[in-house]
This record gives C-alpha cells, structure tokens and sequence, in this order.
C-alpha cells in the first residue's frame, strides 16, 4: 500500500470538487458532501483547518510527524471512476501497489510486481515478453487488458496488446501502480474488459535532486538437456528533478536494462501428439528508454504538465501463429500535453511506434523466407473531463475523447487507419450517510464497427460504518477487434512429421501452405460483469478485501483453425493417399472436426462464463514493517456454443504473501507467490496445446543504507529456491536470478 494525502472531511458544499487529476501529479484535494463529511468527522478528531499551499510549497497535511504511521485510510486513488476518492470508498474492487513495495521488490519487473494482486494472470513467456490479466485466463498476446502510464494508454491497437517494456520511465520514478480488478469500459472506453492498471509516476516536486542505479547479476539456465551456463543482466538508471521556482519544475530521467535468454524448454510438448519442442535462436533483450516532464504551476490555480519519451526493446514476442524477434530499434516514442484546473482537465498525447520482428518459425510460403512484420503505427488521442456538484448530494462526472490510428502493416496490408470516439456520464449520488449509489454509462463509436458500444455501469455502496464499504455491482465492457484480428494476411509454411500418422514414417518432415487471414466481420468482444464486494480498513492500518463476482464474455475473439485439407483439395506435393486427409478429420486428429489445417482465422466465439473469489489483506505492523497476503479462486470457464479446447484457462488457486522492512539503514523484502496448473490452448494448432505445472515462486531482497542515506547496497534473488518456472506451455523456463545493486542520491 502507499502513503497518500487525506481527504477532507470538513469544508463548505463550495470545495465539494477542489480538482480531480487523472495522472495522480496534483497538489489539490477533493472533498466530500455533507453526509461523508459527518461520517469521517465521526471517526477523527476536529482538525485545523489546512491552509492552502503555493505552488511548489508543502501542503501542511503532508507535513506529518515522523513517528506518526501512515495510515490506509488515507490512500486515494484516481483510476476507479477518473475522480479522486478514498481506496475505502472506491465504486470498484482495487488494489494499489505503493512506492516502498515497488522499490523494495526483489524483482524490478512488471510480471512480479502485478503477480501479487489478487486475480491477477501473470505468465511471463521470454525475457522481455510480459503478458497480463485479472480475473480471465491470459495468453500469449493478452488483449483485455488496458494499462496506462499517467492516464496515457499504453494499449497497441495493432495487435491488441501491451507491451510493457515500451514504458520510459524507471521503477523509481513511480508513486503507485492502481489495479482495477475487473472490466471499466464506462469510464476508459474500448479494452478496459478485464480491468486496467495505471502506473502513477511522481511529480518533479515529489523527486527533487540526483539518483543513480547500477545493478548486475546473473541467473541460472541449466534446464534438462540444454546446460547453457549462467545467464547475466545488467540495468542502469540516473534521474535528475528540479524546482528552479514555485511555478517551473522539471525531470529528466533515463536508463537501460539488458539480459540474456532464459532456457528453452527441450524435449516434447505434454500433449497426446508429443510434439517435440521447436528448435529456434532465443535471444535476451535489450530495452534503453529516456524521459523528460516540465510542470507549470499557473497563477490561477491551473496547471500545465508538457512531457516526451522513448523507449526501445528487443527480443521474443510469443503469438498465435509463433514466436517473432523484435529487433533492436524498434521504439515507442510519445509525447503529451496536459492541462488541469480544478476538476477540468485536458489531455493530449501521441504514441508513435516503429518496429520490425521476422518470425521464427513461420515461413513466407511466397518467398520461403521467415515472415518478415514491420510496424508502423501513429496514435494521436485528446480527451476531455469534468466533474460538478449538483445540489448537496451529487457528484457528475462527465467527458469524453477521440482518438485516431495510422498503421503501416506488413502482414495486414489492407488496413491503414482506425477512428474511435467516446463520451461517458456518471452520477455519484450519496443517499444517506449510510448509502451511495453511483451510476454511469459510455457510448462509443468505432469505425470498424456497424453499431455504436454502450457501457453502462452501476453500483450501490452500503457504508455501515466510515471505514467499511459493501459493494454490489454490474459493469459492461468491450474489446475492439485489432487491426490484425481484421486485416491479417498472410500465408505460412507449416510443417507435420509423418511418424505422427504412421510410426514407420517417424522423422520424416512434410512442409504444406497455410492461410492466416482478418476477419473485416468481427464484433466487439463484450463482458458483463456481476460482483458481490467488500473494501474495510482495520484502524487506519491494515485494508481488508473480499469479492465474488461472475462474468459473461460473449463474442469473444480467437484465431483458431477454420479449414482443413481434404482428398478433394490436398495440400502441394502430400505424400500419402489423399483419404488420409478424410480419416484425419474424422479422427479428430488436430481438434473437434479438424484435420490437417489449410487456414486459420479470427472468429467470435459464443459465451464463456468466468467466475471466483478474491481475498486479500494489507497491513502495516508498524511504522517500519508492512505485509500482504491475498488468495485468488478461479473456476473452470465454462463456455456455451463451442468447445473449451479453443480457451486457455487459468490456475484454479493462486496465493501470494510478503513483507516489506525498511527500519534505519536496513531494508529487507520476502514474498512468496503459488499458482495452480494452467492450460494453454493459444499458440498454432493443437500439437502445441498443453499444460504448465504449478509452481511457488519465493523472492527476497536485503539492503543497507550508507553515507547518511545517500548509498544503498542491495542483494535481490528472484525464485530463491531455484525451481524449474514455465509460465506458458510455449514460454521459456525460468531458474533462480541474483543481482547486486547499488543506489546513489546526489
């Protein structure tokens, strides 16, 4: 959990909505109406008023003595609603990953860091490939998932994912990661369907002076057969902040992080075809990233925040029709212009992406060379909100964007542009003391889509006491189709080992054509989401969560196997009887009703129903000492009109637990994380379908301060024990990782 200001309780209806900003940066507060106001006075002390500060001055609340604790009552988040409240009071199930558990982390990595909220599907398939999904199962292209850096979408609308390396900023420079655990197409639009996860960067203000990090180890890959030795990273970072005066402030950061290859797994896919596992170069990555932010503070009370970056990676990207390298050069570059006054805010940005990844495996069957991808995408998004009081019980929120896609695609040449737009509306209405209803909806409007999406959202709160909040809610969301999912075109060598027919022709390899082409007739993905939750804090030290909830995904959006050879249409040069085609169709011999496979495609599937139950709790013993524990239940998916082998589906059981130290000159962290069994059904055809084995993942850091504060040692393992980790039945295998740090502030 992090540290966070407190929101008012006291205060006239006039400072109701005193400024709501999205990236999390403001300096401002909100306060509540009436009837909240007389349940936090209920349970605090009359306060002095604050007064109010000038800009780059302190804000007295944030003066706290240093004995006193920090307390989860005061954690405001911004992600649930795009309106500043209260964790405790939040119309949505949320987690927040606070500052001194991101810097305290064994792991700097994004997998580790999300993998300990509950409901979360972390499966990490190579070095720089992070793929990230909460209450769903996740894949190697996980396209549900909104993330956002600042409010900014990190979301690739050509292939519908993230891409988390493309973040420019370090671990460092961040006040807290949010996670909305479950769908928020109400308020963020197209791809909030499982849930969204915005990383909350620090101001200039928060970070003023000179850091630097340097850090390197090495990893262990002896797995099986393939004894390659040990693998090393090494990272750097440097961040320089300042504020030269109370209106100008500033920040320059940047860094590089590089590893080599995990291991491959060696031997055959665990699967009734006892694939053996595709020979291919793994490669590490390499992922160099710069950031600059200028802050304005206006006389009037506004504020402008002008910021730019890039940030480059290399390395294997996992997908349905086989791994692809990205090569080095390939960048996210952006920039962004953000204006807030009050509760108005408008926000600017554009994302420029350029990047090339020749497959691995699949082979161009016109030129009987790899598949070469190059990528060029241009997004340019400007969105618009505000908030207002009406009356002594109400709070709207409204807003709204418009965003435009240019792509430049080599395997979906006929598509070259994308245009979106959105508003949404919601009323917060506080009942009583007792009881608040929040209700809300968007309407978008894609061009690839006939139909306008409406999202609709609502949830009654019940607050029997200030600090407690039962929940019951219903939320629509929606996925858009990628470019890829409808203009993908292409046509690959893929290759059957014969033996697999008959054991005498063992080893004998026949390479045949298949199609991989768009649907331009896809829908949106939609998911409606019921849900039973409870959010408490146990006096101001410790937050308390419970939730179960059920979701409806209909017309969702796989590339699964759609034509088989037959005897009247065989495939070049197939050396057997054409019947053979006919009785491996009937056989079921590469899924229900398939044969050996002629094209793939993106269809929309039916109905799956997902549902669970997360617990969770965090707690600060003490001033010094901070822990976690969650437990994540996740049933079978259970889908309607058609079969579950075109679904992954996630562990059943996932727990994590962890404690963080950071007392005098010594900071310490230990967590452990299990996850069940899980089944992969994603990757080509059924020949690569499979299982991973469940595993238990401990972590552990210990660091010592030096110099008056300014040095830090740290030692950092990742799987301390050392087991074999294959988060995807394709992914590589991960061993024990080690890594000496050492932190300089100037």
């Amino acid at each position: 959990m992090t540290r966070a200001r407190k929101v008012c309780g006291a205060g006239a209806l006039a400072v109701l909505l005193t400024a709501v900003n999205v990236t999390g940066t403001s300096a401002q507060q909100t306060a509540q109406p009436p009837q909240a106001q007389q349940q936090t006075q209920q349970q605090q002390p009359p306060q002095k008023p604050a007064q109010p500060a000038k800009p780059g001055e302190q804000k007295p609340e944030e003066q706290k003595p240093a004995e006193q604790l920090p307390t989860y009552a005061e954690t405001v988040v911004v992600t649930a609603s795009k309106v500043e409240t209260q964790l405790v009071n939040a119309p949505a199930t949320m987690s927040v990953i606070g500052s001194q558990m991101i810097q305290g982390s064994p792991s700097q990595s994004y997998a580790d860091l999300l993998r300990a909220v509950p409901g979360m599907n972390v499966a990490q398939t190579s070095a720089r490939d992070i793929n990230i999904t909460s209450r769903s199962a996740t894949s190697t292209l996980s396209t549900s998932q909104l993330a956002l850096l600042d409010g900014r979408s990190l979301y690739l609308d050509f292939f519908g994912f993230v891409a988390w390396d493309f973040l420019p900023v370090n671990t460092d420079e961040i006040k807290q990661i949010e996670v909305i655990r479950g769908p928020a197409s109400a308020v963020w639009g197209a791809n909030a369907l499982t849930g969204v996860v915005n990383i909350i960067t620090k101001s200039p203000r928060e970070m003023q002076g000179d850091e630097f990090t340097l850090g390197a180890g090495g990893f262990d890959r002896n797995v099986g057969s393939n004894g390659l030795g040990t693998g090393t990273l090494f990272y750097v970072n440097g961040t320089h902040a300042a504020a030269p005066n109370n209106r100008w402030s500033y920040k320059i950061s940047a860094g590089a992080f590089t590893q080599d290859a995990f291991a491959r797994p060696s031997g055959t896919i665990p699967n009734k075809y006892q694939t053996a596992y595709p020979a291919y170069p793994n490669s590490g990555t390499t992922q160099p990233k710069f950031d600059t932010r200028v802050d304005y503070d206006m006389e009037n009370g506004g504020k402008v925040v002008v910021a730019g970056g890039v940030a480059g990676t290399s390395g294997i990207i996992d997908t349905g029709i086989g791994p692809f390298q990205i090569k080095s050069g390939s960048v996210l570059g952006y920039t962004k212009v953000n204006y807030s006054k009050g509760a108005l805010k408008v926000n600017g940005y554009l994302n420029l992406l350029d990047g090339k990844a020749p497959a691995l495996l699949s082979v161009d069957a016109a030129t009987g060379q790899p598949v070469n991808f190059t990528f060029n995408t241009k997004t340019f998004d400007l969105e618009f909100g505000n908030s207002n009081a009406i009356g002594t019980t109400q709070v709207v929120s409204y807003g709204g964007n418009f965003r435009h896609n240019a792509f430049a695609l080599s395997i979906a040449p006929n598509g070259d542009n994308r245009t979106e737009g959105g508003a949404y509306l919601q009323d917060e209405i506080f009942l009583s003391k007792y009881f608040r209803w929040l209700v809300g909806a968007r309407v978008d409007k894609f061009s690839v889509l006939k139909n306008a999406v409406f999202s609709p959202r609502t949830t009654f709160m019940i607050k029997p006491t200030p600090d407690q909040t039962f929940r019951v809610s219903y939320n629509r969301a929606y996925r858009a189709p990628s470019l890829v999912n409808n203009f993908l075109q292409l046509t690959i060598v893929n290759q059957l080992d014969l033996g697999a027919i008959n054991p005498f022709l063992a080893g004998m390899l026949y390479n045949f054509p298949v199609q991989a082409t768009g649907n331009e007739n896809l829908t949106e993905t939609s998911l409606d989401a019921y849900e039973i939750g409870y959010t408490g804090t146990i006096r101001d030290r410790a937050t308390v969560t419970a939730a179960f909830y059920v979701n409806d995904t209909k017309n969702d959006i796989f590339f699964t196997q759609v034509g088989s050879y037959t005897s009247h249409n065989p495939p070049p040069g197939w050396p057997l009887p054409p019947v053979v085609l006919d009785l491996l169709i009937a056989q079921n011999a590469f899924g229900p009703g398939l044969g050996l496979p002629s094209e793939f495609s993106y269809r929309n599937f039916g109905k799956v129903r997902d549902k669970g139950l997360e617990l969770g709790l965090d707690l600060a013993v003490n001033r010094n000492v901070h822990g976690y524990t969650n437990y994540s239940y996740q049933a079978t998916p259970v889908p309607t009109g058609f079969d579950i082998s075109e679904i992954n589906i996630p562990a059943k059981n996932r727990f994590n637990a962890g404690v963080n130290v950071d007392s005098g000159r010594y900071l310490g962290d230990l967590s452990v994380s299990y996850s069940g069994e899980a089944i992969w059904n994603d990757v080509l055809d059924a020949r690569y379908h499979g299982p991973t084995k469940a595993y238990t993942m401990v972590n552990g850091g210990f660091g010592v301060r030096w110099a008056h504060d300014k040095v830090t040692t740290s030692l950092k393992i990742t799987n301390i024990g050392n087991a074999d980790i294959q988060q995807h039945v394709f992914g590589d295998i991960m061993k024990r990782r080690i890594a000496g740090e050492l932190k300089v502030k100037f």
